[in-house]
């Protein structure tokens, strides 16, 4: 990718608003990283296109994860609290 969508400057804004990783005692696929993640979700939202064609080169798991991820994140509150460290 030409331009790194996560800068160092707004992931250090945003790392500290995410919720902790839930446990996973049973193992299973491990987890793609947050900060992939949410490259994935500004990619989407950003191009318009659909979250199943995220492209997989750009490392940052299926389009159906970086949504869930959007998703659960909303539930937890962290797009208000990185809107509120915007503002201020």
């Amino acid at each position: 990718m030409a331009k790194q969508l996560v800068s160092d400057e707004l992931w250090d804004m945003v790392e500290p608003l995410l919720p902790p990783v839930p446990p996973r005692p049973k193992g299973g696929r491990p987890r793609v990283d947050d900060r992939a993640a949410l490259t994935g979700i500004l990619f989407v939202l950003r191009s318009g296109i659909p979250w199943e064609m995220l492209p997989a080169e750009m490392g940052c798991g299926s389009g159906m994860t970086c949504w869930r991820r959007l998703r659960d994140w909303h539930e937890a509150g962290v797009w208000q609290r990185l809107h509120q460290v915007l503002l201020d």
